[in-house]
Formats: structure tokens, C-alpha cells, sequence
């Protein structure tokens, strides 16, 4: 039975994440409103579905299960899909690094979006300069040397001595900040970070999608945003 992953269209987005962990698996799924628009994403959050009640997209429905939260859909896919080691120490580990990095994304929104998420960004760019500055120059490096040193740690090649679902999302997290922040990744020394991206990028189901339509590309109305001003 195919997963149904609910996420908006025409942006990667927290969906990215759980795609990317599905695609690796070769875990067959539907992308939802890809197939019907955002409407079929509503029922769920206005709470007229059977199941858990998800406060935003993306969420995955597996059978009768509805699961929310990137870090919780991919704490839920890992194991069924051997994408992270077995024990309760590293099912832990891992879940504890996944919401490491979903702070980090916060972070990474909040730096085009300061102020307020139901406003343009036109309407607080000077708040956004100010914002993104502390972000280049301290949390960056910050979060980046935070999963380098889980990195050499692990091994010198993953988090957790083997591919898992975090390896998948700290590509997702450095091909978005490549895009969003090229000047300020380019003065990043991170080479055990870069070296996983790549490798994450090679394998093969990786490969094949991040070739295929379904890769949607960055753009200004995901959370990786691209603004010159704000890459100093």
C-alpha cells in the first residue's frame, strides 16, 4: 500500500525532507495534492479526517495512521525502511539530531521572515538584512560545526556509522543553504558535511530524482530563499 504525503504544491518545503526519505527507500507514495490541488489537504487540518489531527502539512498517511511533523514522519519511516541503525539508543540519536535540524530550518525561514510569515518580504526586508546577518555570521556556523563534529563523531562519514534519514536531510539543509546563502556557504569549512551531501546526491534513487520533474526547484516561495541583500 502506497503512503499518501500530504504537502502544498509548487514548492519543496518541509515535504522535501519526507520525500527524500521516501525516494531513497524506493517507498511507493502519492504526493497528494501534486495529484488533486491543496483542497485535499484541507479536510485534514480542519479536522474533518479520522486520525491524529495534523496542525500543518507535510503529514504522511500510512493506512489508518495520519502522522505529522517532519522529525515524527521520519522517526516513524526510518526503521521500516532501514534507514536508521537498530537499538533504541540510535532510533533516540537520530530523532534527537532530526529536530536539531528542524530548529535549524526555523532559523533559516526566519531570516527572510522576521517579523511575521503572513507578511511579504518586501514588507520587512530591513528587518530581513539585520536578521540574516546574525544568522551568516553565528548560527550557521553554529548548527554547521554542531553536525560536522556528530559527523566525525560517527565515524568521519555519517552521524550514526551508516546512512540513515539524517544523512538525507543534511543534504536537503546544505543544497538549500548553497542556494539561499552561496557567498556565505562558500567561507563554511565543513568538509565532512560536504563530503556526506555528496554521497547523499549519488545514490542512486537520490540521483534519479533529483534529475526528474519531481525535484521542484528552489525558489523565493520555499524556505530556502535566494535574496542577495540578505547573503551579505
Amino acid at each position: 500500500m502506497a503512503y499518501q504525503l500530504y504537502y502544498w504544491t509548487g514548492l519543496q518545503g518541509r515535504g522535501e525532507f519526507v520525500r527524500l526519505c521516501l525516494e531513497d527507500a524506493a517507498a511507493p507514495y502519492v504526493d497528494v495534492a501534486r495529484e488533486q490541488g491543496d483542497d485535499a489537504i484541507m479536510p485534514f487540518l480542519d479536522g474533518e479526517h479520522a486520525g491524529a489531527l495534523p496542525f500543518a502539512p507535510p503529514f504522511l498517511k500510512s493506512g489508518r495512521l495520519v502522522i505529522a511533523q517532519v522529525a515524527n514522519i521520519l522517526h516513524y519511516l526510518g526503521p521500516r525502511h532501514g534507514l536508521v541503525p537498530e537499538g533504541e539508543a540510535a532510533a533516540l540519536y537520530a530523532h534527537q539530531l532530526e529536530l536539531t535540524i528542524t530548529d535549524f530550518v526555523a532559523e533559516v525561514h526566519d531570516s527572510h521572515h522576521p517579523v511575521s510569515s503572513s507578511e511579504y518580504y518586501e514588507d520587512q526586508r530591513d528587518e530581513a538584512k539585520r536578521r540574516a546577518k546574525d544568522f551568516r555570521e553565528n548560527r550557521v556556523p553554529k548548527f554547521l560545526g554542531y553536525f560536522e563534529k556528530a559527523i566525525d563523531r560517527g565515524g568521519g562519514r555519517f552521524p550514526l556509522r551508516q546512512h540513515s534519514y539524517v544523512d538525507l536531510s543534511l543534504f536537503q539543509v546544505m543544497a538549500g543553504l548553497d542556494y539561499a546563502f552561496p557567498k556565505a556557504m562558500a567561507r563554511q569549512k565543513v568538509p565532512l558535511l560536504r563530503d556526506l551531501a555528496k554521497r547523499v546526491a549519488d545514490r542512486p534513487n537520490v540521483a534519479a530524482y533529483l534529475a526528474s520533474e519531481r525535484r521542484i526547484p528552489f525558489n523565493t516561495n520555499g524556505i530556502f530563499r535566494h535574496y542577495p541583500e540578505l547573503d551579505g
